[in-house]
């Protein structure tokens, strides 16, 4: 038997409370996915739509880096759409820095979402050149993806939802893909370089320039509900973009999901990732903002992070924010992936390494032993899978009786010790 650490001497009598599962509610406005290739039909099949699109014209299609729902199959009916109309669709991952800021990289996350040529249908052209397309109102040079720039038409494809760092009538969405998705590496830094406070106007000063000057014909963009589903599905016409975005955020901001209760001692996170958030954990989720430009989510004193998506391909931004770790998400760390996303950004605190621990439960133990004027013998702890999918997650004994007449809370468990394998990692 391997002698334990000191450190972990330091924590081991700290006790781990009984958890108990609940089911979350929420609304449920949804799509289904066999639904999804007759809506966008009939959206493009507007005339004010596929009009837009000529036999012969090279259309370039963009699909950004985040795990959104459907996002392979939403690609893939907008490129068929395309061929219809006799038009040459292609591929071009929008996503600025991400994937390493390498062509290859932002190739390998379509494939992993399963935007692939053979299940497209049409080519994946992928460059971090850019070309400059004009300048904005403030006279500033605007740069986008060299292949879009020369197509004869783009087509935004997104989703809209709230953003991370920031609030302003365009968040993540039409705007921001266009701006610093479509932007690469060079656009991003630009609009990143004043820093989030700006975000709010810097982000549609640019997007109206692209507009202006590139070959948008329109966007269909997607919002989901708290279920990780597509909710709606939306067609903007690319002069319609300033008016018609900022209604569908608020729908975005209303179908969120969030934690129903407001605070916590301790939230567990049992995986973080770029396919869950572009912060590896939503902080509109968990609370772990990285800028003082946007608030909400849940209050937590500690936060304590077990482990990464394989679909981050070790990509642990966002671990900065948390208060403890595993061995095992350090070992994963791919600094090539995390570091240009970060310096993109300006924002360096989501790469910081928080304290690391060998073990699940050295990780909450710490977290809790750490913590300030709470019941240590009862903790309130909040454990959830990720967090975009938080319709079943853990709370620890202290919130049982107060979540029983909770309208939108199920309880599906009696409280009881979490099951540590001999390592002290959950199974």
């Amino acid at each position: 038997m391997r002698e334990r650490p000191f450190v972990a001497n330091l924590v081991s009598d700290q006790k781990l409370p009984k958890m108990f599962r609940i089911r979350q509610r929420f609304p449920r406005e949804r799509i289904m996915p066999e639904e999804i290739p007759d809506v966008i039909e009939k959206l493009m099949s507007e005339e004010r739509f596929a009009s837009q699109i000529k036999p012969g014209m090279r259309i370039a299609v963009t699909a950004g880096s985040r795990g959104i729902a459907n996002v392979a199959l939403i690609t893939k009916c907008i490129a068929d759409f395309v061929k219809k109309r006799g038009g040459e669709p292609f591929v071009v991952p929008a996503m600025g820095s991400h994937g390493g800021a390498t062509a290859q990289g932002q190739t390998a996350i379509l494939n992993s979402y399963g935007i692939t040529e053979e299940y497209i249908g049409c080519p994946i052209l992928s460059s971090m050149e850019v070309k400059n397309i004009g300048v904005n109102e403030e006279g500033m040079d605007v740069y986008i993806d060299r292949y879009a720039a020369e197509a004869d038409g783009i087509i935004i494809s997104c989703r809209i939802k709230p953003h991370t760092a920031f609030r302003g009538p365009y968040e993540s969405g039409i705007m921001k893909m266009m701006t610093i998705g479509l932007g690469k590496q060079h656009g991003a830094e630009v609009c990143h370089e004043a820093g989030f406070k700006h975000m709010a106007k810097y982000v549609p000063m640019f997007g109206k320039a692209i507009l202006k000057n590139a070959p948008v014909l329109f966007a269909i963009a997607s919002i989901e509900n708290a279920y990780d589903e597509t909710a709606k599905l939306a067609a903007v016409l690319a002069d319609e973009v300033e008016e018609k975005e900022p209604p569908l955020l608020k729908e975005a901001f209303a179908n969120m999901p969030r934690i129903l209760v407001d605070e916590c001692d301790v939230l567990v996170v049992d995986q973080i990732g770029k396919n869950f958030s572009g912060d590896g954990m939503d902080p509109n989720i968990t609370g772990t903002f990285c800028t003082p430009y946007a608030s909400g989510g849940i209050k937590a004193q500690r936060v304590c992070v077990l482990d990464l998506s394989p679909e981050t391909h070790g990509n642990g931004i966002g671990l900065g924010y948390s208060s403890a770790t595993t061995k095992r998400v350090f070992d994963q760390l791919d600094f090539a992936s995390m570091y240009p996303n970060a310096i993109t950004c300006t924002v360096l605190g989501g790469v910081r390494i928080p304290i690391v621990m060998e073990s699940d439960r050295e990780a909450i133990q710490v977290c809790v032993r750490t913590c300030n004027e709470i019941d240590k013998e009862n903790p309130r702890i909040v454990r959830i899978p990720n967090s975009l999918h938080i319709e079943h997650i853990m709370l620890s004994e202290a919130y049982y009786e107060e979540v029983k007449k909770h309208p939108d809370i199920e309880i599906l468990s009696e409280p009881e010790y979490l099951p540590f394998d001999a390592e002290g990692n959950l199974w």
